[in-house]
C-alpha cells in the first residue's frame, strides 16, 4: 500500500471513529475507495511537460541572443565596476523578490570567488540585514529600506546598482538617486520596457523581454559576464603589479 493509501485508509478509519454507534455508509466508503483510485491511476501529461521545456527552451535562448543589443551599455558597465574596484571603491546591489535574491548572488561572487583566486573584492548587497531592513521600513517606510542604507555606507566613486524587472521599484529608484546626489556611478538592470529607474541611471541594461522569468535570467547571466569582467580586471593588475622589480 502506497503512502496516500495509508493515508486515505487512515482518514476513512478516523470518520469511521467520529460516528458514534452506528458505522458510515457505504457511499461514503466507495467515495473514500474511488478517491484512492483516482490517485492512483493519475498520470502527468508528458505531452506538455514536453511543450513547456521546448518552449521555454526557445524563448530563453532568444533573448539570450537579442542581448547582443545591449553590448555598448554593458561594456561601460564593466568598465565603470573595474575602475571602481581597482581604485579601492566598492559596488552594491539592490532588488526586490528575485532581484533580492540576484543582488546577494552577485554580491557573493565578488567577495568570494567567481572562477579566479584572487583577493575578496568589496561588494555589498542591501538585501540582507534583516534588522536594518525591518527597523527602516519600520520607522521611515518600506520605500526608504536601501536609500537609508546608501547614506550611511557609499561612497563617491562607488557604483549603485539597482534590478528590477519591472524597472519601477520605488524603493530602487530612491536608492539611485541618493547614489547619484554622493557621486557614485549608477546602474539599473531592468526589461525591454525600461521604467522610472532609467531617470536615475548612468546607465540602464534592459534584458529584451516582457516575461519576468527571462528578464531575471538575463539578469543573472549579465551579472556572472560583470563579475568575471572585475575579477579578470583585478587579477591583470596584481599580475602585473607582481612583475614589477623589487616585487
Amino acid at each position: 500500500m502506497t503512502g496516500r493509501e495509508i493515508q486515505a485508509q487512515a482518514a476513512l478509519t478516523f470518520v469511521r471513529q467520529l460516528v458514534v454507534g452506528r458505522r458510515p455508509t457505504t457511499s461514503l466508503d466507495s467515495l473514500y475507495l474511488r478517491r484512492i483510485g483516482h490517485l492512483r491511476t493519475k498520470k502527468v501529461n508528458v505531452q506538455d511537460t514536453s511543450k513547456i521545456f521546448n518552449e521555454t527552451i526557445a524563448d530563453h535562448l532568444k533573448v539570450i541572443g537579442a542581448l547582443e543589443g545591449q553590448r555598448a551599455v554593458f561594456e561601460r558597465i564593466a568598465t565603470a565596476m573595474s575602475r571602481a574596484i581597482l581604485r579601492g571603491n566598492k559596488i552594491f546591489w539592490c532588488g526586490n523578490g528575485g532581484s533580492a535574491a540576484d543582488a546577494q548572488h552577485l554580491a557573493a561572487e565578488l567577495v568570494g570567488r567567481f572562477k579566479c583566486e584572487r583577493r575578496g573584492l568589496p561588494s555589498i548587497a542591501l538585501t540582507t540585514n534583516t534588522s536594518i531592513l525591518t527597523a527602516i521600513g519600520n520607522d521611515y517606510g518600506y520605500e526608504h529600506v536601501f536609500r537609508r542604507q546608501i547614506e550611511a555606507l557609499c561612497s563617491r566613486g562607488d557604483v549603485v546598482v539597482g534590478i528590477s524587472t519591472s524597472g519601477n521599484s520605488k524603493n530602487v529608484c530612491l536608492a539611485l538617486e541618493a547614489a547619484q546626489t554622493l557621486g557614485a556611478y549608477t546602474v539599473a538592470f531592468m526589461g525591454e520596457k525600461g521604467g522610472a529607474m532609467a531617470q536615475c541611471a548612468d546607465a540602464s541594461l534592459q534584458i529584451p523581454s516582457h516575461e519576468t522569468p527571462r528578464i531575471q535570467e538575463g539578469h543573472i547571466l549579465c551579472g556572472h559576464m560583470l563579475c568575471d569582467c572585475v575579477e579578470q580586471a583585478v587579477c591583470s593588475a596584481e599580475s602585473k603589479e607582481a612583475s614589477l622589480p623589487g616585487r
